[in-house]
């Protein structure tokens, strides 16, 4: 059953035996056709996703392929590495409060208002309410997701949705989105994407152009570009770099054994890490920045080993935060790592080189308070803020 959709088996319906048929004026007469069917336009997905039409033959191959090297599917049934685990609960560190306040409204009112999306939707961030809240200090933010709201890419852990062909990019976005920005008053955004696979740069101008936008309104505003690794190609890495952003995040997602089943096969362990290289070598002074979600099924040691990978070329910042299952449709999580192993992962993670690493269960790559250290960093104070911020995580 599993076998690669490269290679289809032969599938095959032998035709029906002629027959007389007996005719009667009250009998109506039937006629059954069948035909050969070619295998490889058959959709061998393990689970049905009717309402998304952007899984590709190369997704679709990865999860049969996938599926052969295991015994069977987890116990939610999904599929090899998808379905929820009945024995695996969710502890009372990871539960949030539903999202509410006045502050939060009016950040929702002013996105919708401006036709902007924002990964805290999309993703269904946990931290939203915190976020659009404003936190402890009451400056709201929120992290804007251009290029529309449809990826061209099927990552497995995550719940934006995907397209072959999205929209368009919106020629009005970089101007519409410095507009919100300013309108609230916020110091330190963070500007993310769906990936855009179907533009030939990958989205970069697009990037570019929000960010000199933004600058313009906003001389002092300090902004984060985390982006996709628009195919490996370095010269819209460097298009985004020298746009005049504070901080380059790309995040590597996981451990380098895992990249295949939880990123889209277009992604890689080796591509991620020659466009962070290139983003910090590029402009002088560019602090850069990644992420890992754990609980994926990663070990320590394969984990301290992508810890090692991200310094050896002088990644600056570094977050951790835990791996949650948005739909049964997105991948199984296999352990709820607790509060006191990612502290540990903070502490060895700043022993080894980083200048800073948020780590906590609900961490995310745009966190509150990573984004007050990058804030002091970048104003040449970092020394006095990592101590004011142990205790925010």
């Amino acid at each position: 059953m599993f076998q690669s959709l490269t290679k289809p088996p032969s599938i095959s319906v032998p035709s029906p035996k002629p027959f007389k048929s007996h005719q009667c004026c009250c009998c109506p007469t039937y006629r059954i056709r069948s035909e050969a069917l070619d295998s490889s336009k058959l959709d061998l997905r393990p689970f049905s996703n009717k309402n998304n039409d952007s899984w590709s033959s190369s997704s679709a191959a990865e999860l049969l392929e996938s599926s052969a090297m295991k015994k069977g599917p987890y116990p939610g049934g999904m599929g090899p590495y998808t379905g929820r685990d009945p024995n695996l609960k969710k502890p009372g560190w990871l539960r949030q409060r539903a999202p509410q306040g006045e502050r939060f409204q009016e950040v929702k009112e002013s996105l919708s208002r401006l036709n902007l999306n924002t990964v805290c939707e999309e993703a269904q961030c946990p931290n939203i309410g915190e976020c659009w809240n404003g936190g402890g200090d009451g400056v709201a933010t929120a992290t804007i997701m251009l290029l529309g709201d449809a990826c061209t890419r099927g990552c497995r852990f995550c719940a934006v949705k995907t397209s072959k062909n999205p929209a368009p990019p919106d020629p009005m976005e970089p101007e519409n989105t410095a507009k919100a920005i300013a309108s609230w008053g916020v110091d330190y955004i963070v500007l993310t994407s769906v990936d855009r696979d179907d533009i030939p740069d990958g989205g970069s101008v697009h990037f570019a152009q929000t960010v000199k936008a933004m600058k313009k309104l906003k001389p002092d505003i300090m902004v984060e570009c985390l982006t996709s690794d628009f195919r490996g190609d370095l010269e819209a890495v460097s298009t985004v770099v020298c746009s005049g952003l504070d901080v380059f995040a790309h995040n590597i997602e996981t451990v380098k054994r895992l990249q295949r089943i939880v990123r889209d096969p277009r992604a890689g362990y080796d591509q991620s890490l020659s466009v962070l290289k290139h983003a910090k070598v590029s402009k002088e002074g560019m602090i850069t920045k990644s992420s890992i979600m754990l609980g994926l099924g990663e070990s320590d040691d394969e984990l301290k080993q992508a810890m090692a990978d991200l310094r050896a070329i002088d990644v600056d910042i570094l977050t951790l935060g835990q791996y949650l299952q948005p739909t049964p449709l997105q991948l199984t999580v296999k352990e709820y790592v607790t509060p006191e192993k990612f502290a540990y992962w903070k502490e060895y993670g700043e022993a080894i080189g980083f200048r800073y690493v948020a780590s906590g269960p609900l961490v995310r790559s745009s966190y509150r308070a990573g984004e007050l250290f990058v804030k002091s960093l970048v104003r040449g104070s970092a020394g006095r803020t990592s101590s004011v911020l142990g205790g925010l995580l």
